[in-house]
């Protein structure tokens, strides 16, 4: 079944696309930090692998969220966030995306 062309080109369609690309410029951006802290090669890094899996252990976890602090200007410390949140790259990229368009 093929939706009609004005749901195609909707203003709800066309945000949830923009919605998209975000999150996956986000997960970009983790991956690439996170290579750099476990010294490992970018291409390697999927963004629904869970951390502990990639071999992140409490003291990267740290870096990685200091890092997150910076560059994408939130606190995530005070922000309640549980740890589900911060189960995959994925998931801390929505997180992210989230927190700034709130």
């Amino acid at each position: 079944m093929r939706l009609p062309e004005e749901v195609i080109s909707s203003p709800f369609i066309e945000d949830v696309k923009i919605l998209m690309k975000t999150i996956k410029k986000i997960e970009e951006i983790l991956i690439n930090e996170i290579a750099v802290i476990l010294s490992r090669d970018p291409a390697e890094i999927l963004p629904e692998t869970p951390l502990n899996e990639l071999g992140v252990d409490s003291l990267s976890f740290v870096e990685l969220l200091v890092f997150i602090e910076k560059k994408f200007q939130i606190q995530l410390m005070e922000s309640g966030l549980t740890k589900d949140d911060f189960h995959t790259l994925q998931t801390i990229a929505s997180t992210i995306n989230n927190m700034m368009c709130s």
